[in-house]
């Protein structure tokens, strides 16, 4: 039961406010969650006081988002909240902790709500993103494991539980060193790929090359995502030629799409096609900027084996790439816009590789470098 974990909320809202938001003196934080992690939202206010920070809590509660696409009418689509509004101007760090009731609560919406709902935020997301990239507003996302999220993953909920604090790393001594040892082993990949411009991932099914000219290679080492373990960029976005195929399944606003193959030309998807979930697909990539990708990176978290139906988590998996549609990031140098940030995920075993400058350095899943 949550109630027999309760050191752990400790120690994870320690890793939170100090490593990965850096909580200081008169620090505003918005934290943004559900009912359901109360436990760690209790340990986190007061980490957050200790630190000398002011902490602010948005909680959600059960089918909130239903009855709000169920009713909401255009005049409410479009409304955005002035405390919202004005965390993400002008907070210091802001923190979102995915605790989800229900994981398919939003499906059979209407799709030309989430349209209008997307427009609407537009503005204020590229805020969000100007701000983050500059890291005028620090911001971290984790998960609190749920009913609901364990069964995603097919798992007991004790065993998701195990499963999202070695993610993060939360059984080490020092989860704080355990993360600055993740920072300082892929900084050295990072420096190296921040000095090629070519790049080409390989594998039986897929054969797909970009530009990096420009942009800059990140380091995701736990400070903007718990658990992290990955390096990204944004690829120049007319550079992306040759097609991919996602083998693993992702789940992105409550649909899962499996086996997605995509054909793409001058940076532009031309064809796609989804083992499962071929609707949502197309609607998708009828949105502004969607058939563009914003980003291209690969996994690096070996304690993170298998999918789960959270990206957060299935992205970081080790010996994986993925490449996101839509929305780039600032902070790499992407210039790509769009309500969409979606990525898709392609296992490399047993024979993909990767090539920096026709050079290849990563083959069976580990870096060569």
């Amino acid at each position: 039961m949550l109630h027999a974990q309760e050191p752990i909320w400790d120690r994870y809202a320690k890793l939170l406010i100090d490593y990965c938001l850096e909580i200081e003196k008169g620090d505003r934080l918005l934290i943004k969650t559900t009912l359901l992690a109360e436990p760690l939202v209790r340990a986190l206010y007061g980490k957050c006081l200790e630190a000398g920070g002011h902490p602010h809590v948005l909680f959600s509660f059960s089918e909130q988002m239903k009855i709000y696409n169920d009713k909401a009418e255009k005049h409410q689509l479009e409304y955005i909240s002035p405390f919202y509004k004005t965390a993400i101007h002008d907070f210091e760090a802001f923190l979102h902790i995915r605790a989800p009731y229900n994981l398919r609560e939003t499906n059979g919406g209407k799709a030309e709500k989430r349209e209008m709902r997307s427009r609407a935020m537009e503005a204020i997301n590229q805020v969000y993103f100007k701000r983050t990239a500059d890291r005028s507003l620090k911001r971290s996302l984790c998960q609190f494991p749920t009913q609901a999220a364990a069964q995603m993953a097919g798992m007991a909920l004790s065993d998701y539980e195990n499963f999202v604090f070695s993610a993060c790393q939360l059984n080490q001594t020092d989860p704080m060193a355990a993360w600055l040892d993740v920072r300082q082993r892929q900084q050295r990949v990072v420096d190296y790929l921040n000095g090629c411009s070519d790049i080409r991932y390989l594998n039986a099914h897929s054969d797909i090359r970009f530009s990096t000219k420009g942009r800059e290679w990140i380091n995701s080492d736990g400070r903007t995502n718990m658990p992290s373990g990955e390096i990204y960029t944004s690829p120049v976005e007319d550079s992306v030629q040759g097609h991919i195929y996602f083998d693993l399944p992702t789940v992105f606003r409550g649909h899962r799409v499996r086996g997605c193959t995509l054909k793409v030309e001058q940076g532009y998807i031309q064809e796609w096609r989804a083992e499962e979930g071929q609707e949502f697909l197309d609607e998708i990539f009828q949105l502004p900027g969607a058939r563009r990708f914003g980003e291209a990176a690969i996994g690096t978290n070996y304690n993170i084996k298998e999918t789960t139906g959270n990206i957060l988590f299935d992205e970081k998996i080790g010996g994986t790439v993925h490449m996101a549609i839509g929305q780039s990031y600032l902070q790499a140098g992407g210039k790509n816009e769009s309500s969409v940030h979606w990525d898709m995920i392609a296992d490399m075993s047993p024979e993909g590789r990767i090539f920096a400058d026709g050079k290849c350095i990563y083959e069976n899943q580990k870096f060569l470098i």
